[in-house]
């Protein structure tokens, strides 16, 4: 199963959001493989500062279950001066419909 997902970073962030996936801490790696992620990707419009992100994943429950870790909180917290975000720190996201594949 494919999903894909807009989210924005505030201004002049695009550095520090690269460099604090690069390289992505382990644990959170290792917790999104252990919850049936199989690829995920984050991609940069520069001109807007939207990131869409797409992922390709064994089940949405799985996927949603992520959520629930303590490494996931973490992550938000450390990740949430850079992007708008909400009360829990998660990034605010815009769930995008797949219209075409090949």
């Amino acid at each position: 199963m494919r999903i894909a997902f807009k989210m924005a970073l505030n201004k002049d962030m695009q550095d520090e959001y690269e460099k604090r996936h690069n390289p992505i801490w382990k644990e959170l790696e290792d917790t999104l493989k252990d919850h049936g992620v199989i690829s995920y990707s984050i991609f940069l419009d520069k001109e807007t500062n939207e990131l869409f992100a797409c992922a390709q994943i064994k089940s949405k429950e799985q996927w949603e279950q992520i959520a629930q870790t303590d490494i996931c909180k973490k992550w938000w917290e450390y990740m949430s001066p850079l992007m708008p975000t909400n009360p829990d720190k998660s990034p605010k996201t815009i769930e995008l419909r797949e219209v075409f594949h090949i």
